[in-house]
């Protein structure tokens, strides 16, 4: 489920749910199919016994959704994965294979292995920083415009709300577009004629259709795209002036975005760093909280 799992501790061997997981590991999973993978895992002593039917019952789907989960991960059925899943069985004799967690296991159950991926993209994330200028020049292409549009639809309409409101302590003029349709390509318009040259777009998985749909229309109105995508080969790739990858989790049952999140703030950094009235703006925003009790701490 994850493209890049994290590491196993040094000289530790992973249990029958951690043999399962790295089975799930570079494969990009429905919720459904997730909440599959899940199961077997909670499952890891018995699932390779059990049939498709009796999956589908313990995870709550339907028969036809674990084939199509077998398939998703490369096999010709779900005959076929069970199969594998016995392949995986006990690594030694120290297994219990008796469905309990073991100290080998306990590194890697479901809850620990998204944490630990969310670590393995924030550590890739502060890698691909050690070169700032992609940072910084989307930083001075976003101080500039003014309207600044940011847009995120579905999944990553959290985040271009986040990077939204964080904005507009600083930047005189965001627009946020958090839905798609005719309305939004009315506005992504009426920032152009008020003088918008850049729009930030949050593009995460399952990436809408709408989405290729709007930021077509703003290159077609002349507006730069700046892109933070859960990776370099998006659906929204070729529509990106200057794209800023930052991978999402797919551990759970819905995708986790730390990084993406960070990469908004660091963002959000140093565009303040390029606008010169930034820290009189936080200031006086602060001033105004205080007057009227904005917040309780």
């Amino acid at each position: 489920m994850s493209a890049t799992p994290p590491a196993i501790a040094e000289g530790v061997t992973p249990g029958p749910s951690g043999r399962l997981l790295s089975l799930f590991d570079g494969h990009r999973l429905t919720p459904t199919q997730r909440r599959i993978a899940h199961c077997l895992v909670r499952h890891a002593a018995d699932a390779p016994f059990l049939s498709s039917v009796e999956v589908a019952e313990l995870a709550g789907v339907s028969q036809p959704s674990v084939t199509r989960f077998a398939v998703a991960l490369g096999f010709d059925g779900y005959p076929a994965l069970r199969r594998r899943l016995r392949e995986l069985g006990p690594a030694d004799p120290g297994d219990p294979g008796n469905g309990q967690e073991t100290a080998r296991d306990a590194v890697r159950n479901e809850q620990q292995q998204a944490v630990l991926s969310e670590i393995a993209n924030l550590q890739h994330l502060a890698a691909v920083l050690a070169d700032p200028e992609p940072v910084l020049q989307a930083a001075r292409l976003l101080a500039a415009s003014r309207p600044l549009v940011v847009l995120g639809l579905r999944a990553a309409s959290a985040q271009a709300h986040g990077f939204a409101y964080f904005a507009a302590k600083v930047h005189p003029d965001v627009r946020l577009l958090a839905e798609g349709g005719t309305m939004a390509l009315d506005r992504i318009e009426q920032a152009v004629q008020a003088g918008a040259t850049t729009l930030i777009c949050f593009a995460l998985p399952r990436h809408p259709r709408e989405l290729v749909e709007m930021l077509s229309a703003a290159k077609r109105a002349g507006l730069t795209v700046i892109t933070v995508a859960d990776s370099a080969f998006a659906p929204v790739a070729e529509l990106t002036d200057l794209m800023l990858p930052a991978a999402v989790g797919s551990s759970l049952v819905f995708d986790t975005a730390c990084a993406p999140m960070m990469l908004g703030r660091v963002l959000l950094q140093a565009m303040c760093d390029e606008l010169p009235d930034s820290v009189a703006r936080l200031e006086a925003f602060e001033t105004a909280a205080a007057s009227r009790g904005l917040f309780v701490g």
